[in-house]
């Protein structure tokens, strides 16, 4: 059985919480770390201009961006890429989404050179590119 449940107030879920407790035993509870739109839009809005620009440009290159591109877009990707690390941990912190949620963008190194470098490019897992895309039509309007 799988339950969703948005809006519930706070009765309602000291009540629910309490028979979940009771059953603790038989169940397996699990969290639900998917990107979807509405996670995706407040990950956007809760990061600088720079930081969106460089999350677009990854998805309009359908989950991929060139870092040079990138950085003749942008300058240094290290603003950027730590507004992006704060937004996904302030997410966690105020209960958007669950800790072990995935970022949605990622470096990719170049696997011929093990040692310190810097990113070749930033991907998006293709599940992820389209939800992010859908956030950024609703941001957009």
């Amino acid at each position: 059985m799988r339950i969703t449940i948005e809006g519930a107030s706070a009765a309602f879920e000291e009540k629910l919480l309490s028979l979940l407790a009771e059953h603790r035993h038989e169940l397996t509870v699990t969290q639900d770390t998917n990107w979807n739109p509405d996670r995706a839009e407040l990950f956007l809005r809760g990061t600088t201009l720079t930081a969106r620009t460089f999350v677009r440009m990854v998805v309009d290159g359908d989950g991929w961006a060139d870092a040079d591109a990138l950085r003749t877009e942008l300058g240094s990707l290290r603003g950027p890429t730590i507004a992006l690390a704060r937004a996904l941990q302030r997410g966690v912190r105020q209960e958007n989404w669950p800790a072990s949620t995935p970022a949605p963008v990622t470096p990719v190194y170049d696997p011929d050179n093990p040692s310190w470098q810097r990113a070749i490019g930033y991907r998006m897992d293709s599940t992820v590119a389209p939800v992010f895309r859908a956030a950024f039509e609703k941001i957009d309007r």
